[in-house]
């Protein structure tokens, strides 16, 4: 029990920290460079595949099939008590969320006008950073690594039900709880008995559809 307690627990204060580190070295008098901001994240990311690296060296055959199952995406090590562990962090989250909707709204203006509209801009992200660092951190601790889920769900339903964060926020939650099951129901069935890693479909949906909305930015083509 003290294991599924600790194993969350160390994946938001890895994450938490990781992501402070990041918002520092982005940001300068109160300003985030979104460039150096994705290139610290590059820089990070290829620190943090280094560690995992380390680890696929030195396991052992079934800790490998679990680093590769993490890495790609599983349900397979769901279990009850995890989920007791999970359930009270992302609730709270998602709740804190919704009392931050309206910055958010505002923020999607411009930090200059959100700062004019009364928004405390440096307060909301300092909460955006420690909500999506446990909410994030904890989810990726018990079913590991899956792609574009966070991309598409939330900017499907964008051009669906408008760009209100307090209607956004929960429905993306509930789809992306929605398209999570329904990829690994295919994945445990397509390849029965065995099971295909969710990350594996969710990418061959996700990168498509994220290809297609830049091509539909630069307008190149129509959705």
């Amino acid at each position: 029990f003290l294991q599924h307690q600790l194993l969350p627990i160390a994946a938001f204060a890895g994450s938490l920290l990781t992501t402070i580190v990041l918002y520092a070295i982005a940001s300068r008098g109160g300003r985030t460079s979104i460039a150096i901001f994705l290139l610290a994240g590059l820089a990070i990311a290829a620190i943090a595949n280094a560690g995992i690296g380390l680890l696929v060296f030195v396991a052992d055959d079934r800790q490998l099939r679990d680093i590769t199952f993490w890495l790609l995406g599983s349900l397979s090590g769901a279990t009850w008590s995890k989920l007791t562990t999970l359930a009270p962090v992302l609730g709270v989250a998602l709740i804190a969320c919704l009392s931050i909707a309206r910055g958010l709204d505002v923020l999607v203006l411009g930090e200059a006008e959100a700062f004019h509209s009364g928004v405390d801009v440096e307060r909301l992200k300092r909460i955006s950073i420690v909500l999506v660092s446990a909410m994030t951190g904890v989810a990726v601790s018990v079913c590991g690594v899956v792609g574009f889920v966070g991309i598409v769900v939330p900017h499907l339903l964008r051009l669906v039900i408008g760009p209100s964060h307090r209607l956004l926020l929960p429905a993306s939650a509930l789809l992306g709880a929605i398209l999570l099951v329904g990829a690994d129901t295919v994945a445990r069935t397509i390849v029965a008995p065995a099971e295909m890693p969710i990350g594996i479909l969710t990418a061959a949906i996700g990168a498509p559809f994220f290809l297609a909305m830049l091509l539909r930015q630069r307008g190149l083509v129509s959705l």
